[in-house]
């Protein structure tokens, strides 16, 4: 007679820990416990971005001191705040109809509407230089490549343990809607090609998100601090895409997702 079957540790459930928006492209992310993810992103998500006086999109990796701007929306009201480092809150109704321009967004055309309105003035008090601030067409246009992305937190926790960096990386370096935990470092890179759900949505993880300078910044500061682009290259297999770090993925079916939601692939993964 056999004894007992030694018994298998559980594996810990992958969970959502912390949510990631912006209203206005490149300005400070706001944590909401809560997001309903629709099939282009989050509402209100990214709806705006700022451009230089050549038409050039403005971000981060461009001006870093974007970083110290705290943006917010209600698209219910149209209701846009800009809040500056010195305490200054500029606020009002966003007007709609404004001159259409079109904006390249990493060599593809983003249509948006010139923003009338106390806003870019200021913005351009505080950079020292001319901008514009749009308000893309259609919902979603102005994410990066796809309505959803997603990074772990040991996957951050590992760079940090790679660049010998003493206490945690700030992984709000990675500007992610969604960072969740309970899964091996870089786990997310085997969710390529699968269907991930992630509380009441459900998200098909298409390919790696191949960062920028942007991650080398300070999120508060908006000043370079951490070479996360050399670091992740010493250790990370370079892909078609550049130096991978965390995933990208379209929505298959919306849902809100909470703080604390469970994390689930629904395709079997790899051994």
């Amino acid at each position: 007679m056999t004894g007992p079957a030694a018994a298998v540790p559980l594996r810990p459930m992958a969970v959502v820990v912390r949510l990631s928006v912006t209203p206005v492209k490149s300005t400070a992310l706001v944590h909401p416990e809560e997001v309903f993810l629709d099939r282009d992103g989050v509402p209100g998500n990214r709806r705006f971005h700022l451009v230089n006086e050549a038409g050039r999109l403005l971000s981060a990796s461009r001006d870093g001191r974007l970083l110290t701007l705290r943006s917010s929306y209600e698209p219910g009201r149209e209701w846009l705040e800009i809040a500056f480092p010195d305490g200054r809150v500029v606020a009002g109704m966003v007007q709609g109809g404004g001159e259409r321009r079109t904006t390249v967004f990493w060599g593809r055309p983003v249509e948006g509407e010139v923003v009338e309105g106390p806003w870019a003035g200021e913005v351009a008090g505080f950079l020292g230089r001319p901008v514009t601030l749009l308000r893309t067409v259609r919902p979603g246009d102005a994410n990066d490549s796809h309505p959803c992305s997603i990074v772990s937190a040991p996957s951050v926790a590992e760079l940090g343990r790679r660049a010998g960096v003493e206490g945690p990386v700030d992984a709000r370096r990675f500007r992610m809607l969604v960072e969740v935990d309970g899964v091996r470092p870089h786990e997310e890179d085997a969710w390529v090609g699968r269907s991930v759900r992630i509380g009441e949505a459900e998200v098909r993880v298409v390919r790696t998100n191949p960062r920028c300078v942007v991650t080398t910044l300070d999120p508060g500061t908006g000043r370079p601090d951490l070479d996360t682009l050399g670091v992740v290259a010493r250790y990370r297999p370079r892909t078609g895409n550049g130096i991978p770090f965390g995933v990208y993925a379209d929505v298959e079916r919306p849902g809100r997702i909470r703080v604390g939601d469970a994390v689930d692939p629904l395709d079997p993964l790899p051994a």
